[in-house]
């Protein structure tokens, strides 16, 4: 068994650490747990890295595509090591939910979330795990837009730093169990 963990964001510097970027961030954090060292994949406009858990190989994955074009990426490595949808885990931000939520699903729509969109539209279905970290509505007078590519202030950003911390263990569990069901009612909430 294989499975694929994609955690959205944009890449570069300028985008470093903003709410857009929650998915990456985690990414970054599952693989500083594991010592593991991702490497640029222009092919799969990707960086990887990867490791063994419990006998399965494990795919960390941070498109380069940037949000819009996720799907991209995500469909090429897909269809390349062979893997189903319910191979793939979806790790993004949603500014529905209030700064450091989370909730686990099993599938659904996009919600409004570009990267979500993309990859819908690139594998052809929705039915697909995510974990959705909440980053909160943009101020009055902000845009959506502002608010997204925004750094988080001071306490924002304290709370998303434990947040990942929950959200690890999630992933975590998830992986060493197999049963994102039980992810879900263990880590829902």
């Amino acid at each position: 068994m294989t499975k694929l963990i994609v955690g959205l964001g944009n890449p570069g510097d300028k985008y470093f650490e903003t709410k857009h970027n929650v998915g990456f961030m985690l990414v970054d954090k599952l693989c500083k747990d594991l010592n593991l060292k991702f490497t640029v994949d222009k092919i799969f406009q990707s960086e990887i890295a990867s490791t063994f858990l419990n006998g399965e190989k494990i795919y960390f994955i941070k498109p380069t595509t940037f949000m819009n074009e996720s799907g991209k990426a995500v469909h090429a490595l897909l269809t390349y090591y062979g893997l189903e949808v319910e191979d793939l885990l979806v790790i993004y931000d949603d500014l529905d939910m209030e700064v450091g939520k989370i909730r686990l699903r099993a599938k659904g729509s996009a919600g409004g979330h570009n990267g979500i969109k993309s990859i819908i539209k690139h594998i052809g279905t929705q039915d697909f795990k995510r974990v959705k970290i909440g980053i909160g509505r943009p101020k009055e007078g902000m845009t959506v837009v502002h608010h997204v590519l925004g750094k988080f202030d001071r306490d924002d950003y304290i709370t998303i730093l434990n947040t990942l911390d929950k959200v690890d263990n999630a992933v975590n569990y998830y992986l060493q169990s197999g049963n994102f069901e039980q992810a879900m009612q263990k880590y829902n909430g």
